[in-house]
């Protein structure tokens, strides 16, 4: 759902360990960031035998507008960027999304992945820092705020959402147990991705994408 959506050159904001981006294996240029120099310096070793894959670190937390196109200017801009996860744990997010756009050429993709309804926020959601979760009615006005054209913006995994509306409802979700998460991605998934595939009114996450005029 995500791939689609990028360009030929992808700035991963939050990488991680560079799960999501290894899998862009087709892409001219891949940039992968996070905040923490570990993951960073783990991203670099792991990508160290593809030339096209760069690990930087990167704090969208604290990007700038300005430091955002300096740092066009000294590397390049990308024609998407891409975060997974991440616009939730900022207060500010407005001020991110418009950063975020700086690091695209016009025309170019921001592409956001987050967890979706606030009904849906939790022990789980506190415990790692989430200051929301969005609609994607929420979502798109943060992006019209920020400046870049919301191109669309829907909910994803409805089986997902009911699954965490039902755990929020016990007290509460805590560490998911392996068991359950097997069963979970040999059974549900499927269905999932085939419910995805049409307009759903509600879900777990909602993807955002949008497009720097």
């Amino acid at each position: 759902m995500i791939a689609p959506h990028c360009g030929a050159e992808v700035l991963e904001v939050g990488a991680g360990l560079g799960d999501f981006s290894s899998q862009l294996v087709d892409r001219d240029r891949v940039v992968v960031t996070d905040v923490d120099p570990e993951a960073v310096d783990s991203m670099a070793r792991r990508f160290s035998g593809r030339p096209g894959v760069q690990a930087r670190r990167l704090d969208a937390a604290t990007l700038t507008p300005q430091r955002a196109e300096q740092l066009t200017s000294d590397q390049g801009a990308v024609d998407s960027v891409l975060a997974i996860n991440v616009l939730e744990h900022i207060e500010n997010d407005v001020d991110t999304l418009q950063a975020l756009s700086r690091l695209v050429r016009p025309g170019g993709t921001v592409i956001q992945w987050v967890p979706g309804y606030m009904n849906l926020y939790g022990d789980f959601d506190r415990s790692v820092g989430h200051v929301r979760r969005y609609t994607p009615k929420t979502l798109a006005a943060a992006g019209h705020q920020a400046g870049p054209e919301v191109r669309s913006c829907r909910p994803v995994n409805l089986l997902g959402g009911v699954a965490w509306w039902a755990a929020v409802r016990r007290g509460g979700t805590g560490t998911p147990k392996p068991g359950l998460v097997k069963i979970y991605d040999s059974v549900v998934v499927p269905i999932t991705r085939i419910l995805d595939r049409f307009p759903i009114p509600f879900g777990q996450s909602v993807l955002g994408v949008f497009t720097r005029s």
